[in-house]
């Protein structure tokens, strides 16, 4: 319980900070656009850390539930004039839906490691392909959202700072989720698994069942954002569906350290901060810098902590005499 307040402070911290930060950024709408931007990134991390960081499971389908919840909530929205606050639930059932297809067999038939990321990772193309064809849905062409200067109704405003609000809202209740499944059976039955799958079987776990439990629970809050995110943009196309953001989702989930709850977040803040303030100010004299900073960041973190951010933390901490829990 002692923890749990500790965590529960932090989080009180962070909710002050998300309150204040729009209101320091008010005058410059483009550093507002990066911590929306930034914050969206945040959330898809720590939702990927309950599949990635407990379960052990390396998936790469983060872009596929982001577009397929983009999808349902646009639509719903453009053909029916369905609230997206709907839409988002209904874009998390379909991503969650697509999930439980892909990873029920997965599972069953014991695929692990590399060969579940090619799986996962085999879905953003498949669903990118089979949207461009779609012509009932919009097939290449952007379908945009219908336009409101102020719509709570339709989630749609002329400024990021009621989304950069909403994405906040959602980061501490991932920040929440996660600490809460950590510390519930369910939580320990997943880091058993991560670290030993044929020990955990043995104990008496049904693996197959708590994995697909994180699966379905990850997809799920990506595919709600996914919905957000259409909103943001104000269109629905194939792009969409991201493999890159798959990927970088997945690297700095790692890179922050897995089942950390902190270091994949704080990774993401710093790291894809910086990148993308880099991709924006100087990319058009070198292209690329934000790649190359991304790859020497990278290789720095694994040549002197393989085991991410927050391990780093901690060793950090205990030199300088000071107790450190992993959060």
């Amino acid at each position: 319980m002692r923890i749990l307040g500790k965590n529960m402070l932090t989080l009180l911290i962070l909710s002050i900070v998300f309150i204040l930060l729009p209101v320091l950024l008010q005058f410059n709408n483009y550093y507002l656009f990066l911590a929306t931007t930034i914050t969206f990134l945040a959330v898809i991390v720590s939702s990927w850390n309950l599949i990635g960081g407990f379960a052990g499971q390396l998936d790469l389908a983060a872009g596929a539930y982001i577009g397929l919840g983009a999808y349902t909530t646009g639509t719903l929205l453009i053909r029916f004039n369905v609230t997206p606050w709907l839409g988002m639930i209904a874009g998390g059932l379909a991503a969650s839906t697509i999930a439980f297809l892909i990873g029920y067999p997965t599972f069953r038939f014991g695929l692990r490691e590399v060969w579940y990321a090619l799986s996962s990772a085999a879905l953003v193309p498949i669903l990118r392909t089979l949207f461009l064809l779609w012509e009932d849905v919009g097939g290449p062409a952007e379908r945009y959202l219908p336009y409101y200067s102020w719509s709570f109704y339709h989630l749609r405003f002329s400024t990021y700072t009621v989304y950069f609000y909403i994405l906040s809202a959602f980061f501490i209740l991932i920040l929440f989720i996660n600490i809460f499944i950590k510390r519930l059976k369910i939580g320990y039955y997943l880091l058993a698994i991560r670290e030993n799958e044929e020990a955990a079987e043995m104990l008496g776990i049904d693996t197959r069942r708590y994995k697909l439990y994180a699966l379905i629970l990850y997809s799920y809050i990506v595919g709600m954002i996914g919905g957000l995110y259409a909103c943001i943009t104000g269109y629905i196309h194939p792009s969409h569906f991201d493999f890159w953001l798959s990927i970088q989702v997945a690297v700095l989930g790692i890179v922050g350290g897995l089942g950390s709850v902190a270091g994949p977040p704080l990774i993401t803040f710093v790291l894809g901060g910086v990148a993308e303030y880099l991709r924006s100010t100087l990319g058009a004299y070198i292209e690329g810098l934000h790649l190359i900073f991304y790859g020497i960041i990278l290789m720095l973190i694994i040549l002197f902590e393989p085991k991410g951010v927050s391990a780093l933390i901690e060793k950090i901490a205990y030199r300088y005499g000071r107790r450190y829990r992993r959060f």
